[in-house]
């Protein structure tokens, strides 16, 4: 398994009372996707947050988050988030706030 099942679990749990959400597995993870648009997910190591760019700076203030860089290059909109953060109730709870915000923003698909 590439990622950690009980983190995964975690965010089902934070999810739960959404409508919309899907899993599919991305990025050798596994991304939960609200109204068609990535919202979050885990990967070895941790999780990812897609907040946007308006939030971008916001989230990586958030101690345990930072530049996502699947290519080596960062990308704008995404934090990449350490296992820790993301099982800590608190930092979650900002960080899908702000994915959620950003979701909200896009619309369904």
């Amino acid at each position: 398994m590439a990622y950690d099942e009980g983190l995964a679990d975690i965010l089902r749990g934070d999810l739960a009372a959404f409508s919309g959400i899907e899993e599919k597995r991305m990025f050798g993870g596994l991304c939960f996707m609200k109204d068609g648009h990535m919202l979050c997910g885990v990967h070895k190591g941790g999780g990812m947050f897609r907040v946007g760019k308006s939030r971008h700076a916001e989230a990586l203030a958030i101690d345990g988050a930072g530049p996502m860089q699947f290519t080596g290059r960062p990308m704008g909109g995404l934090v990449d988030v350490t296992d820790e953060a993301l099982a800590d109730d608190t930092r979650r709870g900002r960080l899908m706030a702000l994915a959620l915000a950003n979701v909200r923003e896009l619309g369904p698909k």
